[in-house]
């Protein structure tokens, strides 16, 4: 054997293209099962059925792997910004010529195949991106940098937004998770989790209550700055205590005013510089928090549509949500996966799966056909291959010699951690409904294709650090 071979052989990362093969095997296995009736003969290569349409992705998805992997990974360094063009070219067209699916203007169709480019967008965003960081022009720190890197990102985010399609534009907050790595701000992280919090409390508890907790916050971190003295921290408690009291007592107002005459009392009577300075940053805070927990509510119900405004009730206001509605996909997932016990019912043989109480089964909820023939035990091993690929691809991104091969990595670990997360999520009832596929185990031709070429490139990519 020669020395080249004995090279490439090596280095091959066979946990991961092992983990890749194994998801592959089991999610064929699975859209099988959720679409098994004993009373049809199946045609496995038959377009016209889900489980054929499967295959013939499947084989074309294998066969993409070996063409990509047989790539010399310069070629996507070098041509990172053309594909970045061509996939914003696509979801400009798919605008104009192309198909509305399930409310969404996200698809290509050619004579019963349909392709989605926005899953390719994915691919070509974390090319672009990468590529961008690994400049030596670049450095994430700088305003400049920030700005085209959110730039790259936005304007895919944009056009698919247009296709009324918000799940596959949430994916694309995964990149975040380079720009950490790379050394972004983690103020802005703050900034980003604190409006989230914000958005969700205001919904679950109303805004007012996320108003008083921000005031009080606010003050709090005051008199922190003041001292340490057990009297600011006796005071604090009481004015809380009045506070939160005049809240549940109907006299809200009361309790905001309390809080501001506090603060001022307090910032006239301790007045130092400081204190100033503190000031200056908690004050702009109460307010914004203000402005966006009200804004939150008016944004809720004025510029969502219907179903979106279902979708964020099932998941944080469950009781003003419809049980045989907008609730029951998530319900009949819930009792499938519950039902299935610690080692399942057995391939073929789940109930709720053949009677099809699940809808989009072979979609969204496909998780719940592993839950329920699985059980527990097929449940956890499906969640150990997806973290265990997100680890080894953190792992090929670590020890990588070439930057961008490193940025590229850790898009990749970004992009399965948000879908992984929130499908399965979604199946249990913790993650808003959105319509984001499990990779390699959902029905879909696009995203199937789009995740095989992503693992392919970045097999490749690691080969190059046994190079010289």
């Amino acid at each position: 054997m020669s020395q080249r071979s004995r090279i490439s052989s090596k280095s091959i990362d066979w946990i991961s293209l092992t983990v890749f093969l194994s998801l592959l095997i089991i999610g064929w296995l699975m859209l099988y099962a959720s679409v098994y009736d004993s009373n049809v003969s199946y045609a496995y290569l038959d377009f016209d059925s889900i489980i054929g349409k499967q295959t013939i992705w499947l084989a074309i998805a294998l066969v993409a792997f070996v063409v990509v992997y047989a790539i010399d990974w310069q070629f996507w360094n070098t041509f990172a910004l053309p594909i970045y063009g061509v996939a914003i070219f696509l979801l400009i067209m798919v605008l104009i010529v192309g198909t509305e699916i399930k409310g969404a203007t996200s698809w290509f169709t050619f004579g019963g195949v349909s392709f989605q480019p926005s899953e390719i967008a994915k691919f070509a965003t974390a090319l672009a991106v990468s590529g961008f960081l690994s400049s030596y022009k670049s450095d994430i720190r700088t305003k400049n940098s920030i700005l085209i890197s959110f730039g790259l990102i936005l304007l895919p985010v944009f056009f698919i937004l247009l296709q009324s399609d918000a799940g596959s534009a949430i994916i694309f907050v995964s990149f975040f998770m380079l720009f950490y790595r790379r050394g972004l701000s983690p103020l802005f992280y703050i900034l980003g989790f604190s409006i989230a919090g914000i958005f969700i409390g205001s919904l679950i508890f109303g805004p007012r209550i996320i108003v008083l907790a921000a005031a009080l916050l606010g003050l709090g971190i005051l008199i922190y700055n003041i001292g340490d003295s057990w009297r600011s921290a006796l005071i604090f408690f009481l004015i809380s205590s009045i506070s939160i009291l005049l809240y549940f007592r109907d006299l809200y107002w009361y309790g905001i005013g309390i809080v501001a005459i506090s603060t001022a009392v307090y910032s006239f009577m301790m007045f130092q510089e400081r204190l100033f300075r503190t000031l200056t940053l908690v004050l702009p805070a109460v307010l914004i928090s203000t402005m966006l927990a009200f804004g939150s509510t008016f944004a809720f119900e004025s510029l969502l549509e219907p179903h979106q405004q279902d979708r964020i009730d099932v998941w944080l206001r469950p009781e003003k949500s419809d049980p045989r509605g907008a609730r029951y996909n998530i319900i009949q997932s819930k009792l499938a996966i519950g039902s299935g016990g610690l080692q399942g019912k057995g391939f073929l043989k789940g109930d709720m799966t053949n009677l099809n109480y699940v809808p989009e089964q072979t979609t969204d909820f496909i998780f719940s056909t592993v839950g329920e023939e699985q059980g527990f035990i097929g449940s956890f091993g499906v969640i150990f291959l997806f973290t265990l690929l997100i680890i080894r691809t953190i792992i090929i991104a670590e020890r990588a010699k070439n930057v961008f091969i490193q940025n590229y990595a850790y898009c990749v670990a970004g992009i399965f951690f948000v879908h992984f997360f929130i499908n399965i999520g979604m199946a249990l009832g913790i993650m808003p409904v959105i319509g984001i596929p499990l990779p390699f185990l959902s029905k879909g031709g696009s995203a199937l294709l789009g995740f095989t070429i992503m693992v392919a490139v970045l097999l490749r990519m690691d080969m190059a650090r046994f190079r010289a």
